[in-house]
């Protein structure tokens, strides 16, 4: 509660943005945006973990959060948007048993809460976490992650990797974006016509996606070289989520279907009819490499309409 009250006198704005004892007791910054929409970025992981735009149906978040998720400091939050770095997925040189977390150190790590400032587009908060010690016994190099978020109208979160090292910092990074949807099973994804995908449920095998992308089985796919724009079709929620990007040449589709879902802890057995993830990402072919003194920015924008 200290630090919760410190950073209450340090960064708050009066009756748009608080630092508030989340779940678990996590330290979160709650923002009521003037122009209506409300979010949450808790610092454990720099991670989004609620936005509903002014006038969404209801008041209802366009991400999801599973009710199952555990509210840990040593665990990652299942939903919202985790930010995956270092590494996405397993890491690839872990030995069994390694200890290495799956999807990186960030969205473990509590970050520090840099500024909030309200501004034309809505309000927003800035964090960053730093290599130290015990990150380059995982992953060498030195480098800041700083997560910008932008709540209002839009959601705009930017991911920075400064690299502050001597040597180039060499990284895969995703905003592991879960969506809200009504039934994953009529929904339509629209964009990614044409695109190549890794298929991680079908041995890895590339594939090319023909027409929109419908959800009947488990789905675990890493769309490849692909800037464009992704929209969500939601017929039963009667809305279309579009993510649009910069900086990032891959896209993931994930949904863990029956089995999948069952397997995980912080994962409820009936939740997975009603999230789709959608991420934005540089991994596989596409991860990063940083040369010492640069930046890279990789942006995604997410809007809401009616269906």
């Amino acid at each position: 509660m200290a630090l919760i009250e410190d950073l209450n006198k340090r960064f708050a704005i009066e009756g748009v943005a608080e630092i508030i004892a989340g779940n678990g007791g996590l330290p979160a910054v709650a923002v009521k945006a003037p122009n209506g929409a409300n979010g949450t970025i808790y610092l454990h992981g720099g991670h989004v973990t609620a936005w509903t735009p002014e006038g969404a149906a209801g008041g209802e978040d366009v991400l999801w959060l599973s009710k199952k998720s555990l509210w840990q400091d040593d665990k990652p939050i299942r939903g919202g948007v985790p930010v995956c770095f270092p590494w996405f997925g397993p890491k690839k040189d872990d030995p069994a048993g390694g200890g290495a977390p799956a999807h990186g150190t960030a969205r473990l790590r509590q970050w520090d809460l840099e500024s909030i400032r309200q501004n034309s587009d809505g309000v927003t908060v800035t964090l960053a976490t730093r290599s130290d010690e015990a990150t380059r016994k995982l992953w060498p190099g030195d480098r800041t992650l700083r997560h910008r978020v932008t709540f209002g109208a839009q959601l705009t979160m930017q991911l920075e990797i400064t690299n502050t090292g001597l040597t180039p910092v060499h990284a895969e990074e995703a905003l592991h974006s879960y969506f809200s949807v009504g039934d994953v099973q009529r929904i339509r994804i629209t964009g990614l016509d044409g695109v190549n995908y890794i298929d991680k449920t079908d041995g890895m095998k590339e594939k090319t996606q023909h027409g929109d992308i419908s959800i009947s089985a488990e789905t675990d796919r890493v769309y490849l070289n692909t800037t464009s724009t992704v929209t969500i079709d939601d017929p039963v929620k009667g809305r279309k989520i579009t993510i649009t990007k910069e900086n990032s040449k891959a896209t993931v589709v994930w949904n863990p279907w029956i089995a999948k879902a069952k397997a995980m802890a912080d994962f409820g057995d009936e939740e997975w009819p009603h999230m789709i993830c959608v991420e934005t990402c540089n991994v596989g072919p596409f991860a990063l490499t940083i040369d010492p003194g640069e930046s890279h920015t990789m942006t995604a924008k997410i809007r809401v309409d009616r269906a």
